[in-house]
């Protein structure tokens, strides 16, 4: 990591969000997209879309790159020594620019990602949550990558997934590409979204989502998440609100 703890650490206070850092070398990244493909073949398209949740605990290549050293740096550096994995999930936005999704196109009914606070969804409480975004494939405009709303990670809005965009400042939205092996990090407080696929491009990315140990799962019944595949990935847990977590 080139740039110094305490000035990512102000980076990411300040707007909420980390972009373009490197993690995985050509050759990681070569068995990454292989191990991946090999997930596509088995389950379908379908399927890997949205669904291979939580693989890490079946998988040991995806548990390395929850794990991956220089994931972990970043973010010690921010959510300080003691981390526990909380989540992980492949999304794929698949390729859209073709002759029959044309008249769909026109009509914006290609799937995307309205702008949201992740914490609206996640039932944590006594730390922060922080996502992660590596990049499998290059995260471009045209084929749907990240957008965020700067420094806007600082409280809960009234923000959810089916409200107009007129109530946030979409004007300040930054795109946040990334080149494959590049990852993204961002608070769970951070309003973001993602436009649809548009291209002939795939656009795979690996989301993994850490806490400090000292969060904890919150019996509220707006967010009722349940956390079966939590992994202490750095440090100590003095606090063991994840009673099924794994080391």
């Amino acid at each position: 990591m080139t740039t110094s703890v305490t000035k990512l650490q102000e980076n990411y206070n300040q707007q909420g969000f980390l972009s373009a850092l490197p993690v995985l070398n050509d050759a990681e990244l070569r068995e990454a997209r292989q191990a991946f493909s090999e997930l596509e073949k088995e389950f379908g398209e379908d399927y890997t879309q949205y669904s291979l949740h939580n693989v890490h605990l079946q998988c040991p290549w995806v548990m390395g790159l929850t794990k991956h050293p220089r994931i972990l740096e970043v973010v010690k550096a921010v959510l300080g020594p003691d981390v526990i994995l909380l989540d992980s999930r492949f999304i794929c936005k698949y390729p859209t620019l073709k002759a029959a999704n044309i008249q769909e196109r026109e009509e914006n009914k290609l799937p995307y990602v309205a702008w949201h606070q992740d914490m609206r969804y996640w039932g944590i409480a006594g730390g922060p949550v922080l996502s992660v975004w590596l990049a499998l494939d290059d995260s471009l405009e045209e084929n749907g990558a990240l957008q965020v709303i700067p420094g806007t990670s600082a409280a809960f809005m009234p923000v959810y997934t089916s409200d107009p965009e007129e109530l946030v400042q979409v004007e300040d939205a930054v795109l946040c590409p990334l080149a494959a092996g590049q990852m993204s990090i961002h608070d769970g407080l951070l309003v973001h979204a993602s436009d649809a696929n548009t291209s002939e491009r795939r656009r795979c990315g690996f989301v993994i989502r850490y806490v400090p140990t000292c969060a904890s799962p919150t019996q509220d019944p707006d967010r009722p998440r349940k956390f079966h595949a939590t992994v202490l990935v750095s440090g100590t847990d003095q606090f063991n609100h994840f009673s099924n977590k794994r080391t």
